[in-house]
Formats: structure tokens, C-alpha cells, sequence
């Protein structure tokens, strides 16, 4: 039986990354501009990151005081409990700049270095992605309720749809971009999709074959890992790692080891 705390966490993540999500969805700005940059000129903060990462502490931290955050926007406390929340409150933020519909609230809740439940909320799809750790992942969406989530059966490397991203400093993005030049010719096709979070959730649905990126932050990740592991997908980094900057690789099984080969090969 999933542990009754598990699933306190996951319904106070649920009903975080839906207010949060409401609002970024009803309270966008026509006049929407960057409010501050990042690691380069094109990694863009909005005020709306800002206020959704605050909706989002505020909310837990009344109902979980003693819990630690690690936020993409600055939220960096240690916590007493054993709880840390990992939040990423708009994944996509150049997708909501230019109004692309792909965007993400994710929020994970991690219990002693361990995450145990993810939420991954995509307000322009209509669909919520959640997962327990070791009770499977569930989608839930405005027009069919609520399903369980799997990845697809395993196909040839030569067949699979494979997604990235690209980093916003221009010397790592120009490798990523002679990686994915020399990738492609392997796989069935390539999807660039803006929102790590988004891909992440597209695995555990079946909706690719696989995702791989250089450069991510645990917030870009956290929840979305733990909802592609739940569905059947195996995850990871460089061989023999987790998930982390240097690499983050999740993908149906059959999949995942020739492509986490094959992007070692290539210097990814």
C-alpha cells in the first residue's frame, strides 16, 4: 500500500501546480515582457514565473512548514522534515513569451534525497500528468478523465521518435545541434518541443519513443522523471548514472540503451 504521506504530497503537488497553472493560463499579461535573464540574453524570466513560483511555495509552506524547496526562481530552503519540493513553476517560459501552447507547471516532492511523487501540470493541453513512486503514473484531461499512463512498446533505435532540447548558451547549443545533426540519420525522426517537463510526460504517454538533453536543472526534471519511470520507461544519464546536467535520457526499454550508447558515442 502506498504510504499515506506519499499521497498527501502528491494531492498537495496537484493542487499547487493547478492553481498555479490557472493562473499562468487566465492571468497572462497582453503585454507580457522578460522581467529578468538567466545563463544568456535568450534565457528569459516572466513576471508570471515569478508569481507562479510564489502561488506555489505560499501554498505549501502554510500547509507544510517545516518542508525545504529547491525553485527554479530562487526558492532555496533546507527544511526540517525530510521533505524537499522541486519546482519548476513555468517550464516553456519562451513557449508562454511567444504564446506557444506548450508549458508546464512541475512540481516533485522528495523524501530523504528520494522522489516519491510528481506532478506535471499542461494547462493549453488540458491534461495533468501525475505519479507515486511505485504506484504508477495517471494523466488526467479535460476531455477523457483520468488514464494510466504507459510508454510505448519498445521499437528499433532506427524507428523511434526521439525529442531534445537545446541549451541557451550559444557554445553548448552549437554541439547540441552537431550531435542532433549526426543523430537523426539513426532514428525515425527528431521533435523539439520547448518544455522538458512536457517531453518527459510525452514518454511516460507513449507519445514518443524516447527524450534525451543536455544542461537540465533538477527542477527541469524531477517530476517528469518520476512520471516516465512509473509508466514503464527506463530514465537515466551517462552509463551507470541518474539523471543530471550532464545527461538526462528517458525512454521505453529497448530504446533507452542503444540511444544512451549511441549519444555517448557522439559526445552528447
Amino acid at each position: 500500500m502506498t504510504d499515506a504521506l506519499h499521497t498527501d504530497l502528491l494531492d498537495l503537488a496537484r493542487e499547487a501546480a493547478r492553481r498555479a497553472g490557472e493562473l499562468l493560463r487566465d492571468g497572462r499579461p497582453a503585454d507580457l515582457a522578460v522581467a529578468a535573464t538567466k545563463s544568456s540574453p535568450i534565457d528569459v524570466v516572466t513576471e508570471m514565473d515569478i508569481a507562479a513560483e510564489k502561488l506555489i511555495t505560499d501554498l505549501i509552506a502554510d500547509r507544510r512548514p517545516d518542508d525545504g524547496f529547491l525553485g527554479e526562481e530562487g526558492a532555496s530552503t533546507e527544511g526540517s522534515s525530510g521533505i524537499r519540493w522541486i519546482i519548476d513553476p513555468l517550464d516553456g517560459t519562451v513557449n508562454y513569451l511567444y504564446g506557444l501552447p506548450t508549458w508546464a507547471v512541475s512540481i516533485a516532492a522528495e523524501q530523504d534525497g528520494e522522489t516519491v511523487a510528481g506532478v506535471v501540470a499542461a494547462p493549453m493541453r488540458g491534461e495533468t500528468y501525475h505519479a507515486l513512486r511505485g504506484a504508477g503514473a495517471w494523466a488526467t484531461g479535460a476531455w477523457d478523465g483520468e488514464r494510466r499512463l504507459s510508454c510505448r512498446p519498445a521499437a528499433p533505435l532506427d524507428q523511434a521518435l526521439v525529442s531534445t532540447g537545446f541549451n541557451y548558451v550559444a557554445e553548448v547549443r552549437t554541439h547540441q545541434a552537431e550531435v542532433a545533426r549526426r543523430l537523426i540519420p539513426r532514428l525515425r525522426d527528431i521533435r523539439r518541443s520547448g518544455s522538458a517537463a512536457v517531453d518527459l510526460c510525452d514518454v511516460a504517454a507513449g507519445r514518443i519513443d524516447g527524450y534525451y538533453e543536455r544542461g537540465l536543472n533538477a527542477w527541469d526534471f524531477a517530476a517528469g522523471d518520476l512520471i516516465a519511470r512509473e509508466a514503464g520507461a527506463l530514465t537515466g544519464g551517462r552509463p551507470g548514472h541518474r539523471p543530471s546536467r550532464e545527461l538526462t535520457i528517458a525512454a521505453s526499454p529497448g530504446v533507452f540503451e542503444p540511444l544512451q550508447r549511441l549519444l555517448e558515442d557522439l559526445g552528447a
